[in-house]
This record gives C-alpha cells, sequence and structure tokens, in this order.
C-alpha cells in the first residue's frame, strides 16, 4: 500500500495533535517518521477502519527502537494517528516478516 506513495514520504501532521504521541508514550513525531527510512511491515488494521482506512505500521527508528504507529493516508500523505513501542509480540512479528 505504502509503495503507491511518492518517496520520499510526505507527512501531515495534525498541530493540535503533534505532541499527543510524545506525551502519552515518549515518540517524538520526528523519531516516529525516521521507521519509513527502514524496512516496514504494513498490515490494515480493519478493526480501528471506522471512519477512514488505517494501517498498522512496523519499524525501527534511527535511534534503534522499534516502534508500532497506527495511520492513514489523507491526500497522499502520511497521518499518524498513534505512536508507542512494539510489544515483545509485535518485534517477532516484524523481525519475522522483514527477514524473509
Amino acid at each position: 500500500m505504502l509503495a503507491t506513495l511518492k518517496t520520499p514520504y510526505e507527512f501531515d501532521w495534525d498541530p493540535n495533535n503533534i505532541d499527543k504521541n510524545w506525551t502519552k508514550h515518549g515518540v517524538h513525531w520526528q523519531e516516529c517518521e525516521s521507521i519509513f527510512d527502514s524496512k516496514i511491515f504494513v498490515v490494515d488494521d480493519n478493526v480501528h477502519s471506522i471512519y477512514e482506512k488505517r494501517f498498522t505500521v512496523l519499524g525501527i527508528t534511527h535511534q534503534g527502537r522499534f516502534l508500532y504507529v497506527t495511520i492513514t493516508i489523507r491526500n497522499n500523505k502520511i497521518r499518524v494517528i498513534s505512536a508507542r513501542d512494539q510489544s515483545k509480540k509485535n518485534r517477532k512479528i516484524y523481525f519475522d516478516e522483514v527477514q524473509r
């Protein structure tokens, strides 16, 4: 899905929401964007795709941090809904998928 977007990826941050992930999970918006420079694993988030299509993205930041990021695509730009550290289960899924 993300392969259809232009690279480098463009992001659409809600100015009223840009610091939410820092406050809740200690993830800065710039660190969050950096996972898109790594190998990422993307799956549909059908459970939370009520009003718009959402995706779960697993990746590694420039700092080596494993993040679980929920996104949507608006006007061909990535809008981050939430970002947090990957769980142990998420990390296993990520490694199983990117090591193929």
